[in-house]
């Protein structure tokens, strides 16, 4: 005849069994952070899932502009960042102005704020802006970073690489953006 179980053997089973549901969650996680380089400049973006790439035309004032993107959605977020390359110092500076009013722009009057930032081995012109909405057009909080670093094996000399970094959405965890923009490492 079996023994009956006795109480503490049932809670130590079920103690195993709920830490052996912890164990298997903690084997696919929602964020999955990988090391990507971005473009051929050197960058690399520390991104919580597979990156999906692409080139487009961005209008940046008066030009049109290749810009390289990686990017990819995890945790209720996407999570960014593009990169063009200006061949100087003016050009870089100009670009980046209209890459920040074309956001703006887009943003179509929602509150923003906007401050200095800092991002290890960034040019310090154009300087760093990190610009926050708590809610765009489409309710979604928005965070860009925009940065510069001068080009030093380039060609032609002087070329200035700059970035655009990004998370639209609210990320279900509340680390995920600031690992993401903590992990941009510039050579």
């Amino acid at each position: 005849m079996p023994q009956p179980t006795s109480r503490p053997r049932r809670r130590a089973r079920a103690s195993c069994a709920a830490a052996a549901v912890l164990v298997l969650a903690a084997c696919s996680p929602t964020f999955n952070w990988r090391e990507v380089p971005v473009a051929e400049a050197g960058l690399v973006a520390l991104l919580p899932c597979k990156a999906d790439r692409a080139t487009r035309a961005q209008p940046l004032g008066a030009e049109s502009v290749q810009v390289d993107m990686a990017g990819c959605e995890a945790g209720g977020a996407t999570f960014a960042i593009a990169h063009a390359t200006a061949t100087d110092a003016a050009q870089a500076e100009s670009w980046l102005r209209a890459w920040q009013l074309a956001t703006r722009e887009q943003l179509q009057g929602a509150a923003t704020t906007e401050a200095p930032a800092t991002v290890p081995r960034a040019a310090a012109t154009p300087a760093p802006l990190r610009l926050d909405a708590p809610a765009t057009p489409t309710g979604q909080p928005l965070q860009v970073l925009w940065f510069a670093q001068t080009e030093t094996r380039s060609t032609p000399p002087g070329a200035v690489s700059l970035y655009q970094a990004m998370v639209l959405g609210r990320p279900s965890s509340d680390e995920a953006a600031k690992t993401f923009f903590e992990g941009l490492r510039l050579p």
